[in-house]
């Protein structure tokens, strides 16, 4: 009966802060209930309590797992060095496994700043109150990617609708190259997902682009910078490969910080990421980028939120929960498919 009472007080408190909250905001979009977005800028904005700010003694950051994270724990290691000593506080890297992790990390407040996907940039924004400033790039502009889709080259394969009923990799639900702008911008050009052939998930675009090598896949939805980042390491040769389609340009990752960091400090990281020069190795393993270009969501994510609403996609939390365990399947099954 007690617990039952206490239950019941803390529904009820719950549901008056929500209530305040919502009473307080007077804009939110398509953002979660925990977030505002008075000034319109599609992004949450720094809480007005100065309670609520953060000022971390130990700064998280990480950058999102397209491929192995701790092949990028390594590249990062001189710009981490460099923003500790930057910002005055410790920065350690923070390993994550996939996407929906990297958002929660987030939300949850254990991630102050990283490196976000295309795709899971937008739900990082409306769940967990990222906000991204930048994206790798160059003295005049921000690094691009394409949505590419790649066979073997022994493969008769030649265009998209000669893919009909075949193996097609797909990486994860929350993907945007990898998943929802196929959804959006295949059937223009003859080929329907999940109609015309069966989606197979593989969970990273790593693992898509070896799933063709091998002949697990006959092709394979894949951004076109990741594609060519394993080429220079030398994991696939280019010339085993025919790319069949090449979508128009999207944005590279974006690098966004929580909202709630308190403000003198959130701006001089900021500008400690934008007066970092990439040493050889990071413009070697990012294609020649040598920046932190400065960008804003609601510009430049603008072509991602139309791919997505074409899709009949949202960046919701019902869309979002529903990703998270399309994703975490997709993981367990490509994990019981490398056993084999």
């Amino acid at each position: 009966m007690i617990g039952t009472a206490r239950a019941l007080a803390l529904f009820a408190l719950a549901a008056f802060s929500f209530s305040v909250a919502a009473q307080e905001c007077k804009n939110r979009g398509d953002l979660d209930p925990l977030y505002c977005d008075d000034d319109g800028d599609l992004v949450a904005d720094t809480p007005k309590d100065a309670k609520k700010l953060k000022n971390p003694n130990t700064l998280v950051f990480t950058y999102t797992p397209v491929e192995d994270p701790a092949v990028y724990e390594k590249i990062f290691k001189p710009f981490t060095d460099y923003l500790a000593q930057c910002t005055g506080k410790r920065v350690v890297f923070y390993q994550v496994q996939s996407n929906a992790a990297e958002i929660e990390a987030m939300r949850s407040g254990r991630l102050h700043v990283g490196g976000f996907s295309t795709g899971p940039t937008a739900f990082a924004v409306n769940i967990a109150g990222a906000v991204p400033f930048a994206i790798k790039g160059y003295e005049k502009d921000f690094q691009g990617y394409n949505l590419i889709v790649i066979v073997r080259k022994d493969s008769p394969f030649q265009k998209l609708p000669d893919l009909k009923g075949k193996r097609f990799a797909h990486t994860s639900p929350s993907s945007n190259s990898g998943h929802m702008a196929p959804l959006a911008l295949f059937p223009k050009d003859g080929l329907t997902p999940d109609k015309d052939y069966k989606i197979l998930f593989s969970g990273k675009h790593d693992q898509s682009v070896m799933g063709v090598n091998s002949g697990d896949y006959d092709a394979a939805a894949v951004a076109s910078d990741v594609f060519h980042r394993m080429a220079t390491r030398g994991q696939i040769k280019e010339e085993n490969f025919r790319i069949i389609y090449k979508s128009a340009k999207f944005p590279t990752s974006s690098f966004a910080y929580a909202h709630d960091l308190e403000p003198a400090f959130r701006d001089k990281m900021v500008k400690c990421f934008y007066d970092y020069r990439y040493n050889e190795d990071m413009k070697k393993a990012f294609d020649g980028a040598d920046r932190f270009y400065p960008i804003n969501y609601k510009e430049h994510w603008a072509v991602v939120r139309q791919v997505a609403e074409a899709g009949g996609e949202k960046f919701n939390s019902a869309a979002y929960e529903k990703e998270t365990k399309r994703e975490e399947e997709a993981r367990r099954k490509a994990a019981e498919e490398k056993k084999k």
